[in-house]
């Protein structure tokens, strides 16, 4: 490496030095001051209903303005707007019959995939997720047992209507944590 390329070497470290990364303030989680509530499935409701009014009204849009009225004569209302409507309707159909009501939240699922897993746990995540056809709430639980390496890990699935422990896979942690210890 000669003195030019050092050179420019030794100021690119300078200038890294000075970048600071930082979180903004909305993102930083120590100014969180209150329990974060999970949105309910339910909100589905709403657009649910948007998309069958919005449909019904191209439907009709297109039986009354689709005719060749004197003033109209169906320029702008065509076959299209029938096939629009239909398929609002069935898209808010499927949004109304998705509206779950998510009555089990992440801490009552965390709780019950503790309770089911059969070891004491220390560390765990929840996440939701949608199974089936009809979009089914589930709590995708992933739990650590409580040691400071843990010996066992589980992923547990709990229904988000019910509570219902669906599937459970506990396994001994085949990951080697004791270098990460300082």
């Amino acid at each position: 490496m000669n003195d030019e390329q050092a050179e420019h070497a030794a100021e690119q470290t300078e200038r890294d030095s000075e970048v600071r990364d930082s979180l903004p303030g909305d993102l930083d989680p120590s100014a969180v001051t209150e329990p974060y509530l999970f949105p309910n499935n339910s909100r589905r409701r709403i657009p649910a209903l948007l998309y069958a009014v919005i449909g019904a009204a191209c439907i009709l849009a297109s039986a009354v303005i689709g005719q060749d009225t004197p003033v109209v004569k169906g320029s702008f209302v065509n076959n299209g707007v029938l096939v629009a409507g239909i398929v609002l309707i069935l898209v808010g159909l499927y949004h109304a019959q998705a509206g779950w009501d998510l009555s089990f939240d992440e801490e009552q699922a965390l709780q019950a995939a503790a309770r089911d897993v059969g070891f004491p746990v220390g560390h765990a995540s929840a996440q939701l997720g949608w199974r089936g056809l009809r979009s089914r709430p589930t709590w995708k639980v992933l739990l650590y047992s409580n040691e400071p390496s843990p010996k066992h890990r589980g992923l547990v699935l709990v229904d988000g209507i019910d509570g219902e422990i669906i599937e459970r896979f506990v396994e001994q942690n085949p990951e080697d944590w004791t270098d990460s210890r300082n």
